[in-house]
């Protein structure tokens, strides 16, 4: 790894940190952040790791107004033996590159940001949390500051890197949820940014998240933008179906995010040998598939809940409750084999982790 320069200016003062027990997902934050600079005709420069504190902004940053902003998430483990792991970080980084040039920003250095991550981890090492379920959440993102009201590229941008100590993303755990399949509104369309870690993805998806809420639902499911019958994907992660013996999951189309926890379960599932298939599947697919008994399983995936059963889709008021409502064997297979990976409890034949023991004796 190359070793960039990154000042470091320690916190004086040390929070509390919050009880492993009790930890919910994204509302604690770690005593350090890391930041960086970028000028037009300069590139990337200050990098630095700082105490966490708010940031100033000027009113017409572009960000406020235009929406140049992408992030990435990720999760930092430790093992019994004491090592910090991360999973597939060089991935992150690479898809953080592709929504930077979709949103026309400047890309970051893939091997600078893992330099910084690591040494940042360094410094906050004692706030991963060690309790089954937990992790530190690690939210790297670019935002767009330069101080302009005209609709164009920023020609000044910040990178920052925040840690958060987590539990379970959805209160229910690993047990199944229940999601409402969107008719009314459109989250994102082929050609459009659906494909990029974007904010406005999210702030677009809030009214329908709200909608699902107040009928007792955790989370939208989305149809395509265009003929509003294929699925995509659900607002925070993407989504599988097992079908008569067959996992099937929408495919990349360009409106919908490549995530890193669907690559490495697709690689699960072939190595496994349990067909597999990436096509199109409509809503209507998956009802008849319901109606005639074949509907097996149901399950999400992302960083954040890594696997996340549903047990019921709501599609226009017609429930369809999967496997009795109940985690099914080949998500509780899903979610045991990579979260054990993660955590250095079984193999990792993939290379997909990055233990940081050697990484952080190098950078001490």
């Amino acid at each position: 790894m190359r070793n960039l320069p990154i000042q470091t200016i320690l916190s004086d003062s040390r929070k509390e940190k919050p009880n492993p027990e009790t930890l919910v997902f994204g509302r604690s934050f770690t005593d350090h952040m890391f930041t960086a600079e970028y000028d037009e005709g300069i590139g990337w420069h200050s990098h630095r790791i700082v105490p966490y504190a708010p940031v100033t902004l000027d009113p017409a940053a572009i960000v406020f107004h235009y929406g140049q902003t992408v992030f990435e998430g990720l999760k930092a483990y430790r093992s019994s033996d004491g090592t910090v792991r991360l999973f597939r970080p060089e991935e992150n980084m690479k898809r953080m590159n592709q929504s930077l040039d979709r949103l026309c920003m400047p890309k970051i250095d893939e091997e600078m940001a893992l330099q910084a991550l690591t040494e940042l981890i360094q410094i906050e090492k004692d706030w991963i949390p060690t309790l089954k379920g937990t992790s530190l959440y690690i939210r790297p993102f670019v935002i767009a500051n330069e101080a302009f009201l005209g609709v164009a590229p920023s020609k000044k941008y910040q990178f920052f890197i925040i840690l958060s100590p987590v539990g379970s993303y959805y209160k229910e755990g690993i047990h199944p949820i229940k999601i409402l399949v969107e008719n009314e509104f459109v989250r994102a369309v082929k050609g459009g940014t659906g494909g990029a870690k974007t904010a406005g993805n999210y702030a677009s998806g809030l009214k329908a998240q709200e909608v699902a809420n107040e009928r007792g639902l955790s989370q939208v499911l989305w149809l395509d933008g265009v003929e509003r019958k294929y699925i995509e994907e659900v607002g925070s992660m993407n989504i599988f179906f097992k079908i008569d013996g067959e996992v099937v999951t929408p495919a990349i189309n360009g409106s919908i995010l490549e995530g890193i926890t669907r690559k490495s379960i697709l690689h699960l599932l072939h190595h496994w040998n349990i067909p597999v298939a990436e096509r199109k599947v409509s809503i209507e697919e998956i009802q008849e598939a319901f109606e005639a008994g074949k509907l097996e399983e149901v399950f999400g995936t992302g960083t954040a809940a890594v696997i996340s059963p549903v047990g019921e889709l709501n599609w226009d008021g017609y429930k369809m409750v999967v496997n009795d409502g109940k985690t099914g064997p080949l998500a509780r297979q899903l979610f045991n084999t990579l979260t054990n990976i993660q955590t250095g409890l079984a193999e990792d034949p993939f290379d997909w982790v990055l233990e940081l023991k050697n990484e952080l004796a190098k950078l001490a």
